[in-house]
């Protein structure tokens, strides 16, 4: 069950990140030269909720996946919270522009406040849905994953300095992942939509 699932995630996420290269390019730039890292990281996310998932619910529903994904995105909204709430700015959105790429100093700067979130959302994770070690496991393994590939931006939020003008770049980027997980939502239910009708599964909540 978890490995089907696990497959139905994988191919799901990496469609899902296509999508997102497409619609950053219409919107924002183009970054289709990354496309395949991107398609690379999409299927280890979505394969990693795909099949924890498949774990944790005994039965299959458009209810308990929709809800299971949807306290996620709740998560990254949180850890963008907490930065803002942890940090205070020590560098401005124009310097970040001008530097280019990944802000690898600020992401090392937060890495403590990081990893102790993570080790809690994997708490709440598990507590909520978890009935063995085994499955513990896999929510650890899986808010790690997702935070190392979705999260590191996120999590750097209140290292910056944010000028109302551009507010804008913080709702895009939260926009970026709220589509990408909507489509990934959509596509697993479309390829699991036999297994969500008939309510099938194998432990779980």
């Amino acid at each position: 069950m978890a490995d089907r699932t696990g497959v139905s995630g994988a191919a799901a996420g990496a469609l899902s990140a296509a999508v997102f290269a497409l619609i950053h390019d219409l919107f924002i730039s183009d970054i289709w030269f990354s496309l395949i890292p991107m398609m690379i990281a999409g299927a280890v996310c979505g394969g990693c909720i795909g099949w924890t998932y498949g774990l944790l619910f005994e039965r299959l529903s458009v209810r308990s996946w929709l809800g299971y994904n949807g306290l996620f995105v709740v998560m990254f909204g949180l850890l963008g919270l907490v930065s803002v709430l942890v940090f205070e700015p020590v560098t401005t959105i124009a310097a970040l522009i001008t530097d280019g790429g990944p802000p690898t100093t600020l992401i090392d700067q937060a890495l403590p406040m990081t990893i102790v979130f993570t080790l809690a959302m994997a708490g709440i994770f598990s507590l909520l849905f978890a009935r063995t070690w085994r499955q513990a496991g896999s929510v650890l393994l899986t808010c790690v994953v997702l935070v190392a590939l979705l999260g590191l931006n996120v999590s750097v939020i209140g290292l910056v300095s944010i000028p109302r003008t551009s507010f804008y770049l913080v709702g895009e980027m939260f926009g970026l992942i709220l589509v990408l997980d909507v489509v990934y939502l959509l596509v697993f239910i479309a390829w699991e939509r036999r297994s969500f009708t008939s309510g099938s599964g194998s432990g779980g909540r």
